[in-house]
């Protein structure tokens, strides 16, 4: 099992920044990606951005690109999300997610999820 614990959510004004943490404990040896989603009243959850946990990959949606950034400091168990220029579309639970197999960017194969941070962008 994987416990996932996020942190940094809030209000910001559009424009500014954020900046989420999610802290894994537990079996984490057996984490091979790990993602930030988003999910806003009335919508599906979608993928934010995914980090190969073992490796130097990154994805990022189209919606986000440029403006988000998904690190990870593997020594803390760690995965980072560097919010800017933030819109109001972006308003929404963001959640942290690990997959046990496969670096995926399918919302479905994340097996272990936190219990999702909000984040509200005034306009």
């Amino acid at each position: 099992q994987v416990q996932l614990v996020e942190s940094g959510g809030g209000l910001v004004q559009a424009g500014g920044s954020l900046s989420l943490s999610c802290a894994a404990s537990g079996r984490t040896f057996r984490t091979y990606s790990m993602g930030w989603f988003r999910q806003a009243p009335g919508k599906d959850r979608e993928l934010v951005a995914v980090i190969q946990w073992n490796g130097p990959s990154t994805f990022y949606a189209d919606s986000v690109k440029g403006r988000f950034t998904i690190s990870k400091d593997n020594a803390k168990n760690t995965v980072y999300l560097q919010m800017n220029s933030l819109k109001p579309e972006d308003t929404a639970v963001y959640y942290c997610g690990a997959d046990r197999d496969s670096y995926s960017i399918r919302v479905t194969d994340y097996d272990y999820w936190g219990q999702g941070t909000q984040v509200t962008v005034s306009s």
